[in-house]
């Protein structure tokens, strides 16, 4: 089974829901600013993919004025990013993908722009997320920790030699809105790497149990009724969760995490 950072969120969170998400395929209901929210992150992923890959880019640009604002302010705010090494002693890849296998599970990342020399290694990431989380929330994120977990495994680096660091590009009303990129970075290290191995072998020795009691018949566990998280569920008439609430499945109000969508290769 493949496994990426979303699944493994959605799986700590709520087992249940990830059954019926991953196992039982039961579709979600989609907003029109869910939609819009998600081709604003597209449109972004796009255009600093394919300048990275030194692709023109002026036509993306000129067909959106978000784009040509948020470009001039990464310009400033990162120059160091956006800036190729003339001397190509540096690696960079746009869309880098790296798998590893764990257990029986294959974990798969997808690094928007991912950096390296001799000395260090750094992932970036383009979020486009309406708002900033907080910087503890986005640390246990199994994001944050598989895609620094998975590099320090699958190179010759240290993990103190490994770094990520979040970009937010939010979506705006109107361009007048632009002022500066905020970033959260984090740095590794071996203690914070042996602690993530532990949590997710931890975690893939429970899903192998769920998923042999699944086949005997045993849906996924549920969590404690009293969670919030079951009020802003699509699944939660379906898990007889509702407490005689309208049908939250339907409700504009609820909008998935967008780090919880799987990672999609743009190549």
């Amino acid at each position: 089974m493949r496994l990426s950072q979303g699944q493994l969120n959605l799986l700590e969170r709520c087992p249940r829901q990830f059954q019926h998400t991953y196992l039982d395929l039961f579709g979600s209901p989609t907003t029109s600013e869910q939609q819009e929210r998600q081709a604003w992150g597209s449109r972004f992923h796009l255009l600093m993919q394919q300048r990275e890959l030194g692709l023109p880019i002026d036509s993306l640009v000129q067909e959106d004025v978000q784009l040509q604002h948020w470009m001039n302010a990464f310009a400033t705010a990162a120059p160091e990013i956006l800036n190729v090494d003339a001397n190509n002693k540096i690696f960079r890849e746009s869309e880098h993908y790296r798998t590893l296998q764990v257990q029986d599970y294959l974990l798969s990342v997808i690094y928007d722009l991912l950096i390296a020399d001799d000395r260090q290694a750094q992932i970036f990431d383009w979020k486009t997320n309406p708002k900033l989380p907080k910087k503890t929330q986005l640390e246990k994120n199994w994001q944050t920790r598989l895609y620094l977990y998975v590099l320090a495994e699958t190179s010759d680096y240290l993990p103190e030699q490994i770094s990520m660091t979040y970009w937010y590009v939010p979506s705006l009303v109107n361009v007048s809105q632009v002022t500066s990129l905020q970033k959260i970075k984090f740095t590794y290290s071996q203690t914070k790497h042996e602690k993530t191995t532990k949590e997710l072998q931890q975690l893939l020795h429970k899903l192998t149990y769920w998923l042999k009691c699944y086949e005997l018949g045993e849906p996924f566990p549920q969590i404690p009724e009293e969670n919030q998280n079951c009020e802003y569920c699509q699944f939660a008439t379906r898990c007889q969760r509702d407490r005689d609430r309208e049908d939250i499945a339907t409700s504009q109000n609820w909008l998935p995490d967008l780090a919880d969508i799987p990672e999609v290769s743009l190549n």
